[in-house]
């Protein structure tokens, strides 16, 4: 599949009930359908409703504002090719090992099945799109997450994607920006996910002593083995406003320590607070905010030779 395809859209439609069909009033007082018009169809998620606040607003004028609430400012989740039609320059991308695929290495019951319905719903092979591009000019590599394929679940596949995109940004000396969202580890893969956060952080680290520039910006919602690894390891770590992010869940911390956590515990500005991440950027200064870090490290003459 090539990464053009996944940005053609089907045009669904939702059938609406015709309300307005005309009535008579009989003697006794009951009413009747005098004529039956034919259903009226409109296009489906015309309209949004905020999980927040509960307001409701036009598909386009949401999507105008980078899919960010216009009363309350609840950053909405988005897909991985909508990220990087934000991002990149023009949205134009080269991407890396499109192809690759999950195998069932331990042939889990009804895996295949749900990997194949994931794959179908989404346009993607897997969790993560990696590869390379500009941003305010500047050469980088990039990795960016999907929670509608499977979660976002941490798999061979997407521990290998990444693995590779940090290696590009050593050979290329480009640097490198990892966008997260995960539930965590793939449970079908079992210790084959589990591995996938020993290889991604000994890249990672590579990269460091090579002296690249890593930027890993958390996007609701990030736990687990992402967490555990390249997601926390970022030389800045950015986080989108609300975004919920920790190693295990809320319910479960509780459940352990048998205490009430605050209400906002685990979401971006928690964390900031308590020295967890760099700064907490909003959507439409994200990408203003990644050309201002590039502009601080990245060499113009690096660029000029290729690196």
């Amino acid at each position: 599949m090539q990464f053009k395809d996944l940005f053609q859209k089907k045009r669904k439609y939702a059938t609406i009930p015709g309300a307005d069909r005309p009535v008579q009033r009989a003697a006794d007082g009951e009413e009747v359908v005098v004529e039956d018009k034919p259903r009226r169809e409109i296009p489906e998620g015309l309209m949004n409703k905020c999980p927040k606040c509960g307001t409701i607003q036009f598909t386009k004028e949401l999507d105008k504002n980078l899919k960010v609430c216009t009363a309350c400012g609840y950053h909405f989740k988005l897909s991985a090719v909508e990220r990087i039609q934000m991002m990149m320059d023009e949205g134009r991308f080269f991407e890396y090992d499109s192809e690759m695929v999950s195998e069932d290495p331990l042939e889990f019951p009804d895996y295949v099945n749900k990997y194949r319905k994931a794959v179908e719903s989404t346009g993607m092979n897997d969790a993560v799109i990696t590869g390379e591009g500009t941003i305010g000019g500047f050469p980088v590599v990039v990795a960016v997450m999907s929670f509608d394929f499977m979660g976002g679940s941490l798999g061979s596949v997407v521990g290998e994607k990444v693995t590779t995109a940090i290696e590009h940004a050593m050979q290329k000396n480009y640097p490198l920006i990892v966008f997260s969202t995960s539930g965590g580890a793939r449970m079908q893969e079992s210790i084959l996910s589990l591995m996938q956060m020993a290889k991604t952080s000994a890249a990672i680290a590579k990269l460091n002593e090579q002296g690249g520039l890593f930027i890993s910006v958390i996007t609701d919602p990030t736990f687990g083995g992402v967490t555990a690894s390249y997601a926390m390891l970022g030389d800045y770590i950015i986080a989108e406003p609300g975004a919920a992010f920790g190693f295990t869940g809320r319910r479960v911390i509780e459940q352990t320590i048998r205490q009430k956590l605050p209400d906002n515990f685990q979401t971006a500005e928690f964390n900031l607070k308590h020295g967890q991440v760099d700064m907490v950027v909003l959507r439409k200064e994200m990408k203003s905010t990644l050309i201002r870090l590039l502009d601080l490290h990245v060499v113009k003459g690096d660029m000029a030779n290729g690196g």
